[in-house]
């Protein structure tokens, strides 16, 4: 069994002192929730406040996230955008693709926000973009492979945000078991031996792994 590591008490608190979601955001919110059989994928409202903090005190040119997933984080990131600045969004499965898309278009940051359905390990290596903020959310199988694709990409001082590192406390098991914890937990230990970034683990709902590119 994982071993239970949310408060269930604290989380709430958490809600009740961040800044409540957009009209917007909310309504990603409120309809993935109430018609997506995979709503829990969601970054939610906490996380999704902090990667608009983090992106707006970053003020990125070029932001690349895998995994769009119905569009929440893509719009939470793209609110730190540079006025001139892109933000590259990956996704393979069309039907979440295309809702992301509709969102988008309700945006005022639509004009900045290019969406790519596709495999993100064939689609990463056509952008030519250097990278100051960079987010995975995807299959957790591919995050070792995602990683050593995007760190050659990765700004000096850029960030990497990757999340579900605790991948639902399955990762405190001793031994851990299943597929997807045992490469998140591989994914992991492989930043923590990676000299060209440092790293901190947020507890922040299914956890956060925050890398930053060292200056070599």
């Amino acid at each position: 069994m994982p071993v239970p590591f949310i408060i269930d008490q604290a989380m709430a608190y958490s809600d009740v002192f961040t800044t409540p979601a957009d009209p917007l955001l909310q309504k990603v919110l409120d309809e993935t929730r109430a018609s997506h059989p995979k709503a829990h994928m969601l970054s939610g409202e906490v996380q999704g406040q902090f990667l608009s903090m983090l992106s707006c005190m970053k003020k990125p040119m070029h932001i690349l996230e895998i995994g769009t997933f119905t569009g929440y984080s893509a719009l939470c990131l793209a609110k730190g955008l540079d006025a001139n600045g892109k933000l590259h969004t990956i996704e393979n499965r069309t039907e979440d693709a295309q809702t992301a898309h509709h969102y988008f278009t309700q945006s005022k940051y639509a004009h900045q926000i290019e969406l790519h359905i596709g495999d993100a390990k064939e689609i990463i290596p056509t952008l030519p973009q250097q990278f100051d903020l960079i987010f995975i959310d995807a299959d957790k199988t591919g995050y070792t492979q995602y990683y050593e694709m995007v760190v050659p990409k990765l700004a000096k001082g850029g960030i990497i945000i990757a999340d579900n590192v605790l991948f639902h406390g399955e990762v405190l098991d001793k031994p851990i078991s299943g597929k997807n914890a045992i490469a998140i937990h591989a994914f992991n230990e492989h930043v923590k031996n990676d000299p060209r970034t440092s790293q901190v683990l947020l507890t922040i709902r299914d956890g956060m792994l925050l890398i930053q590119k060292n200056e070599l």
